[in-house]
């Protein structure tokens, strides 16, 4: 299937500048952010990579993240989300955003569209043991669950189909596109 390429600009979409890819880990936000933005053809961001090192050590060692130790994580990638929209740009996220808090501060402005993946504990604990190369060790996976506050205003899709499955049911659901 070939990938579909949209023009996001203000005159032709009513498109949200940035959709924010949330979910526990192993539901896909990486794989379905990045297919997701290479669809609508704007820029990817990776939540994980603005983990300061301390977070990173702490999920190596098995250790949960606190409010206090996800709050500059959030505010950076908060600013790089209002970096690249003030540059003119759309864009798609891939960041847990498990508690209604947390999405509050990633919601820079009302163009702002949160996608849930939905997933299984028993789905996403077998991805996570499958995966190889991540800071986020399966054990965490629990209290990510016990985090979660499911998000009431988020597009929800089912994390547990084929990749083209899931990008063509979030892009139904974004706003012009079932017109497209």
């Amino acid at each position: 299937m070939a990938l579909q390429k949209l023009d996001l600009s203000p005159e032709t979409s009513a498109l949200p500048e940035i959709i924010v890819v949330m979910g526990v880990s192993g539901s896909g936000k990486t794989t379905i952010g990045v297919a997701l933005a290479q669809r609508l053809g704007c820029p990817y961001i990776e939540g994980d990579d603005l983990h300061p090192p301390s977070n990173v050590a702490k999920m190596r060692e098995g250790t949960p993240l606190t409010d206090q130790d996800r709050a500059p994580w959030l505010a950076a990638l908060a600013a790089k989300m209002k970096e690249t929209k003030d540059s003119g740009q759309s864009c798609v996220v891939a960041c847990s955003a498990l508690k209604s808090a947390y999405r509050k501060t990633l919601t820079i402005d009302n163009d702002v569209r949160f996608v849930m993946l939905e997933i299984s504990y028993e789905t996403a604990l077998e991805r996570l043991n499958n995966r190889k190369g991540h800071f986020m060790p399966a054990s965490l996976l629990k209290s990510q669950f016990q985090t979660l506050q499911e998000p009431h205003d988020a597009i929800a899709v089912n994390a547990e189909q084929q990749i083209e499955h899931i990008v063509d049911d979030i892009f139904k659901k974004l706003p012009t596109t079932n017109a497209q």
